[in-house]
């Protein structure tokens, strides 16, 4: 089912970095206008113990997300886990929680749970008729959405699955069409959001490999009837994405050491130390590098300089052991490099650690 109408961009959840720290300082600096109609939380996996953990009550406290559209997302494969987390989420003031019923990581998948589920197909429909039973008994007006993949194995699976999801009232169905075992490579299989477009009975969002202007542009070409888009690995490298795709300027320098200092601060703030402030910065340098390319000799740099590319400059934030040195680090890279959105994601191929 197509959704037409203007186009709306969500924030897709990425685990240990999408956090209401980087959500409030991405919001007040590129998120203006409100072009992104709805973030969602990275996962909060249910457990017999219930909303418990710090971080958790942090991330979906209402406190913390204030001028912005939240929408929690839950990790589980039973009911009874579950449904003590959503009536959390209701009492807390949210309107909808999101099932993540596609996380494709070993530590998900071997508990049967994310993407796991999707080769689990009694499990997976004996969780949503748990939730919905509970819907219906309480009278619960929670709107459930789900976070899906193409299938766990094949992509053969997702006729089934389809068919699965057709059973029950979603209020949204979001679908990356790759499988699990893709984890994040191979290509996303548009065939399959094409056979949702004519097969499913929910409103339908598009999610994968939205990495640039030019990417959004072909997706919408080729499904012009759909108006729900979810961004995640494209807004972490190219935070100005979306003003881009509406006819605004790409990120400047400026604004780039801006965001990357005040999400630094917020982390330092926070007196987590600088080890895991470093772990945080350099989990989102593993997006941020593809941002920069070597300065053009015409802008005056010495030849030494020039030939210096961004990996010089990036070994020296890998190693950097405090935030200090690690500061330096991003200086040097910002003042010798120019900054590109043209690179998307996953061009280089090393990682920051």
């Amino acid at each position: 089912m197509s959704t037409g109408g203007k186009d709306q961009f969500y924030f897709a959840p990425m685990e240990g970095i999408t956090g209401y720290l980087f959500r409030n300082e991405f919001h007040r600096q590129f998120d203006t206008n409100h072009e992104i109609t709805k973030y969602f939380g990275p996962f909060v996996a249910a457990t017999r113990e219930g909303l418990t953990k710090s971080r958790d009550q942090k991330d979906v406290d209402p406190q913390n997300n204030q001028g912005i559209t939240l929408v929690p997302q839950l990790l589980g494969n039973s009911g009874e886990y579950a449904i003590p987390y959503l009536e959390k989420f209701e009492e807390l003031g949210y309107g909808e929680v999101n099932l993540n019923i596609g996380c494709p990581y070993g530590t998900v998948v071997s508990k049967k749970k994310g993407a796991g589920l999707l080769a689990q197909t009694e499990l997976l429909e004996n969780y949503l008729e748990a939730i919905f039973a509970w819907k219906d008994r309480t009278g619960s007006t929670l709107s459930i959405s789900v976070k899906t993949r193409s299938g766990m194995n094949r992509h053969e699976e997702w006729e089934g699955l389809l068919e699965i999801y057709n059973e029950y009232p979603l209020s949204e169905l979001i679908l990356h069409p790759r499988i699990g075992t893709d984890l994040y490579a191979n290509h996303p299989q548009t065939q399959d959001f094409a056979y949702a477009v004519s097969h499913s009975k929910h409103t339908l969002c598009y999610n994968g490999d939205l990495f640039t202007k030019e990417d959004f542009g072909e997706m919408k070409q080729l499904f012009p009837e759909n108006a729900r888009w979810m961004f995640g690995r494209g807004l972490l490298v190219n935070p100005s994405l979306l003003r881009e795709i509406q006819g605004g300027p790409a990120i400047s320098r400026e604004e780039f050491l801006n965001y990357q200092d005040n999400i630094t601060n917020n982390y330092v703030n926070q007196k987590w130390g600088d080890k895991t402030v470093l772990f945080k910065m350099k989990e989102l340098w593993n997006y941020w590098q593809y941002l920069f390319k070597s300065q053009d000799r015409e802008s005056g740099n010495s030849v030494e300089e020039n030939t210096r590319e961004p990996e010089y400059y990036l070994k020296k934030i890998r190693k950097a052991q405090r935030v200090s040195e690690y500061e330096r680090a991003v200086w040097e890279l910002v003042g010798s490099c120019e900054i590109t959105t043209e690179n998307g994601f996953g061009r280089r191929g090393y990682r920051i650690k």
